[in-house]
């Protein structure tokens, strides 16, 4: 009986308490993590970021501040990769891998290409600016609930790199570069 009593006691410890559960329910990242790639040319480009919900929150001017630099989703910072040499609105970009940013204003946003990676998204080094170019900003005739970022296609050499959420679409040209 004496035997019983220690294998009894380590037994109650090793066993989930009431309301426990044995086993964790798996759990759903409140920002996951979304991709987008596109052939540009003889290559292709891929962004990797992590798409935030509106959550009933104010977006543009609250959750994301005016006129300061934003990390361009959750998380981790945003990846922008290229294998061929390209160009945004216009302004040469070379192949490699980059880290973008946003600068978000009222009237006018700014894409920010930067030479950091691998960093958390709020850590921002302006010194390893690559680019920074101008963004289209125009109003969605929907609600778009989570972030998005999207290549869309004009033929196999260009297009625009778009985010969208909540009820607007940032916009910036791109271009294979031969």
């Amino acid at each position: 009986m004496r035997r019983a009593l220690p294998l009894l006691a380590l037994a109650l410890l090793a066993a989930p308490s009431r309301g426990q559960e044995a086993t964790p329910a798996p759990r759903v990242a409140i920002s996951p993590r979304g991709a987008e790639e596109i052939a540009v040319g003889p290559g292709k480009m891929r962004v990797e970021y992590s798409r935030p919900f509106v959550r009933g929150r104010k977006v543009f001017g609250g959750l994301v501040p005016w006129g300061q630099v934003w990390r361009t989703g959750a998380n981790a910072a945003t990846t922008l990769t290229t294998d061929v040499d390209v160009t945004l609105g216009g302004i040469p970009v070379p192949k490699g891998v980059y880290t973008l940013y946003t600068l978000p204003g009222e009237k006018q946003w700014t894409l920010i290409v930067n030479r950091q990676t691998g960093q958390w998204g709020t850590e921002y080094d302006p010194k390893r600016d690559l680019v920074r170019i101008p963004m289209k900003s125009l109003p969605r005739s929907d609600f778009r609930e989570a972030m998005t970022i999207s290549f869309v296609p004009e033929d196999a050499f260009r297009g625009s790199l778009q985010l969208s959420w909540e009820k607007r679409v940032l916009s910036v040209s791109y271009a294979y570069r031969k």
